[in-house]
């Protein structure tokens, strides 16, 4: 069994930013692809970013890219997005997931999920 436990989000205004972290117990957590998504009121969960297990590799959603940089720390069993230049379309429950599989974890379908934490960005 894998818990995530999401924290950092919160109110900030357009321009700022703000920084999350999603701590990992269970399982091994160097052996996940790790990611995050969002979630806006009345829309799809939709993928923001992910990260290869060593942190080699990362992959951004065109609506986050040179804005957001997602990072992980495999000593403290946790992984890091970190937010500049925010804008209010990017207000949602951000999400922290991990799987086994990138194609899974992309797609929305990763194995576990945290229970999210509140970013709103206001004008």
């Amino acid at each position: 069994q894998v818990q995530l436990v999401e924290s950092g989000g919160g109110l900030v205004q357009a321009g700022g930013s703000l920084r999350l972290s999603c701590a990992a117990s269970g399982g091994t957590f160097s052996s996940y692809v790790m990611g995050w998504f969002r979630q806006a009121p009345g829309k799809e969960r939709e993928f923001v970013a992910a990260i290869s297990y060593s942190g080699s590799s990362t992959y951004y959603a065109d609506s986050v890219k040179g804005r957001f940089t997602i990072s992980r720390d495999n000593a403290k069993n946790t992984v890091y997005l970190q937010m500049n230049s925010l804008k209010p379309e990017d207000t949602a429950v951000y999400y922290c997931n991990a799987d086994h599989s990138l194609r899974m974890l992309q797609r929305a379908q990763a194995t576990y999920w945290g229970q999210g934490t509140q970013v709103t960005v206001s004008s």
